[in-house]
């Protein structure tokens, strides 16, 4: 799994988090199936990398396929 992604028991009620920030691989998916591009997401929160995204996807990938397992 990507170094990008972290799971810290005390933040975000231990939810996967991009980079130790506090911002959830779930709240960046909402944000994308809510209309918003890769460019505006950077633009409201810049302490998000472009390579965050793909670690997003990378996660969020290999969670469903833990699901259809």
């Amino acid at each position: 799994m990507s170094s990008r992604i972290t799971i810290e028991p005390g933040k975000r009620s231990g939810q996967p988090c991009v980079r130790g920030l506090r911002i959830t691989v779930w709240d960046v998916l909402s944000w994308l199936a809510g209309g918003m591009t890769e460019q505006q997401i950077l633009d409201d929160y810049p302490e998000l990398e472009p390579d965050d995204f793909r670690a997003v996807y990378e996660f969020a990938a290999r969670m469903g396929r833990l699901v259809a397992l």
